[in-house]
């Protein structure tokens, strides 16, 4: 088979889908690492650059804004140069955004990090625009859910690692001591501190944009096959032959504000969590675990899919099922305090619970694509962008618990998750069934 050859989908031997499963599960990873390295930029932003919540969560919204803006776009790229340079060009946009960082660093200047954010972010709207459909379609969609769980273990485990290399590379122990100083330093020695400190991210990104680099051109020249997604099977093509555009499947376009909806869910439960325990006075050295805690529960609930989808349950029961333990634990970071002493941390209650909605939402999204793709046929790659946009609750739902956690407070502001959970229990319930508007 030629590395430009479109084969339809089904079609390939077991050979080429396990080569294709495998190299989607690399890029994957590579999302992970690059996305989940937020949750402790946002902290260490808002110490070097002198934040407030609010400001310390654009970190969120200058990365995640960017798949609202160009996923359809990349819908269109991927359509008229495929999969593989489509990818490349991602990857190549990814790379500037990180070498972007370096003149941020050198000026200390926050608009900057966040316009190198952006430019990552635009690039994986365009890998995820393309790697998403792309594990769903390949293989049996009633195991679609287990093939995206596979995918989710790869993600979020490189989301264990990032926050912890990270604070590896740039962290030091004498950090903590010098932090809880700056309020008593004199402006020109804070500002020496802080230099150095935003300083360090210099090296490790030139070397991630030059990784990047690299991992373009390997995807392209690598023999992941073009899948032609424009045929429809005969009853696919008689479903839709009333339809002439997207917004005419009403179960894709409610599944995509589920994914609006639940990946601010997600993100809030990462990317808040260190904020959340330096507010009981753990030190911002002791929180960067607690990002990789709450991603290692999502990796349980991935293996219980894997486990469990179709064999044992359907993809519909354990999305009803995740949904309401999202809405559960939720009222339980709200209600329930007191210390406990766990894993040698003595912190209160509540933040075991927000560890706990990384299991919640570990099967939301691998339950929502296959049921808001159902059907699409010609229409997938279209729907599939659609789909992506929805990513950009990433960016708002953040900003949306920044500024009520300086109002009202850390905890309290976790209220803006509960109107959520109720939306994603109505699409796992009813929404994704509805395939025409009353």
């Amino acid at each position: 088979m030629s590395k430009t050859q479109t084969v339809e989908i089904g079609s390939l031997n077991p050979r080429q889908t396990y080569i294709s499963i495998a190299i989607i599960g690399g890029l994957f990873f590579i999302f992970g690492f690059v996305s989940w390295v937020n949750a402790i930029l946002i902290p260490y932003f808002k110490i070097a650059c002198e934040l407030n919540n609010f400001q310390s969560y654009l970190v969120a919204f200058a990365f995640y804004i960017s798949y609202f803006i160009f996923s359809v776009p990349a819908s269109y790229l991927l359509k008229a140069v495929g999969f593989k340079k489509g990818m490349m060009v991602g990857f190549w946009v990814m790379a500037l955004g990180a070498f972007v960082f370096v003149p941020a660093a050198m000026v200390r200047t926050y608009e900057l990090f966040l316009l190198g954010l952006f430019m990552i972010g635009a690039g994986l709207a365009v890998l995820q625009t393309a790697a998403n459909p792309y594990i769903t379609i390949l293989g049996p969609k009633e195991s679609a859910a287990q093939r995206i769980s596979i995918m989710g273990i790869l993600n979020k485990g490189a989301g264990i690692l990032a926050p912890l290399i990270f604070a590896a590379v740039i962290l030091r122990v004498s950090d903590d001591e010098i932090i809880s100083q700056l309020p008593a330093m004199a402006e020109l020695e804070r500002n020496v501190f802080l230099d150095e400190l935003v300083s360090r991210v210099i090296i490790p990104y030139t070397m991630v944009g030059t990784v990047l680099v690299i991992l373009g051109i390997l995807v392209r020249i690598s023999p992941l096959p073009e899948i032609n997604t424009e045929n429809e099977t005969e009853s696919v093509s008689r479903a839709n032959a009333d339809k002439s555009y997207i917004l005419q499947f009403p179960h894709l376009i409610l599944g995509a504000l589920a994914i609006f909806l639940h990946v601010g869910t997600q993100v809030i439960a990462i990317d808040t969590i260190m904020s959340y325990a330096i507010s009981m006075d753990i030190s911002l050295l002791a929180a960067k675990v607690f990002p990789s805690y709450t991603l290692a529960a999502m990796i349980a609930g991935y293996i219980f899919g894997i486990i469990v989808i179709p064999r044992f349950l359907s993809q519909v029961t354990v999305l009803k099922a995740f949904t309401t333990m999202g809405l559960i634990f939720t009222f339980a970071i709200l209600w329930f305090q007191g210390d406990v002493n766990i894993l040698g941390m003595q912190v209160d209650i509540s933040i075991w619970f927000v560890v706990l909605l990384g299991l919640a939402n570990s099967l939301v999204w691998a339950g929502i694509w296959p049921l808001a793709l159902d059907g699409l046929g010609k229409f997938t790659k279209l729907g599939a962008s659609i789909l992506i946009m929805g990513l950009c609750g990433n960016a708002i739902l953040p900003m949306i618990y920044g500024y009520f956690a300086d109002e009202i407070g850390l905890r309290e502001a976790y209220w803006v998750l509960v109107p959520c959970y109720l939306y994603l229990m109505f699409y796992a319930f009813k929404g994704h069934s509805i395939k025409k508007w009353a």
